[in-house]
């Protein structure tokens, strides 16, 4: 490659691009919230079909002009990028921390609100200490964690108080019943079974939440994030067993680990885990035939303390490959990275949004429908898959995560038809919408 096309310039959308691109992509995700979700956003979100205006528009874009990367004409002269191309999706992503680092600015402006110290938003000897010490806690290339077994005692046992309520409300399940559960789950298997009522505790940090909607434009709540972590403290230093504060109590730390900043991620990322839970749910109860092989998979593993519920992980996975909970995956770049047709600055956020790739129907045949056999023969292959991010960069708790996840759905489904309300809410045989509101799914469980 020659010097002068080293030096050449990616192509710069115009203008009236770059305003099309906030209204369609930006403004619609950070409207329905960033770092917590604002139910009535997501709800008009769907209605409008706002997410399916997002990929159209990144859609042109690529037509125009070919594989990019794509640099747009920001209003605050802040340097920006938009990836296009599969094969340049998955660089950025395999060439994370260096030289497309995970502490993008905008993230770090958010989550300081709650975790400024936290791996995510870190870099250099910081971000690897505490990656060292995440992905040691969480176990991230183990697929099912040391505690697997306890923690599907937990989701059964919480499970199955939440199924005696639905019992008494006539066999129906709605979100804010599932929410209420799952939030016990996720506080005992993060803090321990003396955390499962400290509801206040979740009120708290979804307070922080909401400022770190705002990033910047949100000056804190300073007081109340010292109360927070001074909480979340007494919970780590009890390190109660049979909870991921007893392995971080075992963990070798440094002063710069800082495992009080690191926690907070696992309770936010449980968060849209349920969401994911629940939209799994929905997609089972509109494919009676993919229902049927969930529950022969839970029957042939009813003997297992931990199973791996490979086909139940798979359909998670479908949940979040369809309505993806991060659909915008951010790293900046630390220095100058080459490209074919030029050359991006350094201190650039490159932005790759997950439903763009993921639902791709010029590419993908399965792209707007139900696939979970994807997951069970390896894959998407080479093309770009980011339920849980990718690369060096990828989600340390993901296999915490399915776990948590495939037992919630089979302590729901174990024995039991689900019915969605209305049961023309999700239709199998149609395309899947671009967007799925779980907030106002209604299901109707029968115990066979």
């Amino acid at each position: 490659m020659s010097k002068e096309l080293d030096k050449s310039t990616l192509p710069t959308a115009t203008l009236g691009e770059t305003l099309a691109v906030i209204g369609d992509v930006f403004v619609p995700n950070i409207a329905k919230g960033v770092i917590i979700r604002r139910p009535k956003v997501v709800g008009m979100a769907e209605k409008m079909g706002l997410d399916k205006r997002s990929i159209r528009r990144l859609q042109k874009l690529n037509q125009k002009y070919g594989a990019g990367p794509l640099m747009l004409k920001t209003p605050d002269s802040k340097l920006m990028a938009l990836v296009l191309d599969p094969d340049h999706a998955n660089r950025v992503l395999n060439e994370t921390p260096e030289p497309f680092a995970t502490a993008e600015w905008a993230k770090r402006k958010a989550l300081e609100h709650f975790e400024p110290d936290m791996a995510l938003v870190s870099h250099g000897p910081e971000r690897a200490e505490r990656r060292r010490f995440n992905e040691e806690v969480l176990q991230s290339d183990c697929p099912v964690h040391g505690l697997g077994a306890r923690f599907v005692q937990v989701v059964e046992e919480e499970a199955n108080e939440l199924l005696s309520r639905v019992e008494a409300e006539g066999g129906t399940l709605d979100w804010e019943m599932f929410e209420k559960t799952w939030n016990r789950v996720v506080r005992r298997v993060v803090l321990g079974d003396s955390a499962r009522d400290d509801q206040e505790l979740t009120e708290i940090l979804e307070k922080l939440r909401s400022a770190a909607n705002w990033a910047f434009f949100h000056p804190g709540h300073d007081r109340v994030k010292e109360d927070f972590h001074e909480r979340l403290c007494t919970y780590l230093e009890r390190g109660e067993e049979g909870s991921l504060a007893a392995e971080i109590a075992r963990a070798p730390t440094t002063d710069t680990t800082q495992p009080e900043h690191q926690v907070p991620q696992y309770l936010f990322a449980f968060d849209p885990a349920g969401m994911a839970t629940f939209r799994a749910l929905a997609l089972l109860a509109a494919h009676p035939d993919h229902a049927e092989r969930a529950q022969e998979e839970i029957a042939a593993n009813l003997q297992q303390p931990a199973p791996k519920h490979d086909y139940l992980r798979a359909c998670v996975l479908e949940s979040l490959r369809l309505w993806p909970t991060t659909p915008m995956v951010l790293r900046q770049t630390t220095e100058e990275t080459e490209w074919n047709n030029g050359t991006m600055p350094a201190k650039t956020s490159v932005l790759l949004l997950a439903p763009y790739f993921h639902r791709d129907e010029r590419v993908l045949d399965y792209a707007n429908q139900f696939n979970p056999d994807l997951w069970l023969q390896g894959g998407a292959g080479d093309w770009p898959m980011m339920q849980f991010s990718g690369g060096p960069g990828i989600c340390p708790g993901r296999h915490v995560v399915l776990t948590v996840t495939s037992h919630m759905l089979a302590s729901l489904l174990q024995g039991r038809e689900c019915q969605l309300t209305p049961p023309d809410r999700l239709v199998g045989s149609k395309p899947m919408p671009p967007l799925l509101n779980n907030y106002d799914l209604v299901f109707n469980l029968k115990t066979y």
